[in-house]
Parts: C-alpha cells; sequence; structure tokens
C-alpha cells in the first residue's frame, strides 16, 4: 500500500461542527428513518448515511461537493476514508 494519501494528513485535525446530531439530515428531509451509519464530511460536517444504508447520501454528498474525506460518525470509531485515493485512515 502507499503512503497516507495528503487528503487523509489534511482531514486528520480537521473537525467541523456536525450539520446533525445524531440523523442523516439528508434522509430526514427526504421523509426517511431508515440508515444504517452515520458518516460526517471533513470539509464541511455533513452529516449524511453510509453506503450499506438505503440512500447512501454520505457518497452523494462528495460526488455532489468534491469533498473528499469523511470520517465515522458513530460512537466510539475513529476512521476516515478518502474517495478520492480511495484509502482508509485513523
Amino acid at each position: 500500500m502507499s503512503d497516507r494519501c495528503a487528503h487523509l494528513t489534511g482531514a486528520a485535525t480537521q473537525r467541523p461542527d456536525p450539520s446533525s446530531a445524531d440523523s442523516c439530515e439528508d434522509c430526514l428531509a427526504a421523509g426517511e428513518r431508515v440508515w444504517a451509519h452515520l458518516r460526517i464530511c471533513t470539509d464541511c460536517g455533513h452529516v449524511g448515511c453510509c453506503d450499506s444504508s438505503p440512500n447512501r447520501h454520505a457518497t452523494v454528498h462528495h460526488e455532489q461537493t468534491r469533498h473528499p474525506v469523511i470520517r465515522s460518525f458513530e460512537p466510539g470509531e475513529n476512521w476516515m476514508w478518502c474517495y478520492v485515493d480511495e484509502q482508509l485512515g485513523v
């Protein structure tokens, strides 16, 4: 595996205020109440549901904004994912 990508290195210290405390904001806006896990964008704090969820809003947010890194928004988890370089980071 190659060295850690620059996106993950830059995101390691970013802690934006979350757009939601405990829910996928896009699911709520659409009247949905079903998601598996939450992810937070390290650029802007958007909270979206994971790819195991029906609507995959975290990935949709990346596709719309090109913000490269998400962090798990689940209690006790501290990993990150870079969409651009397809790398996992902690």
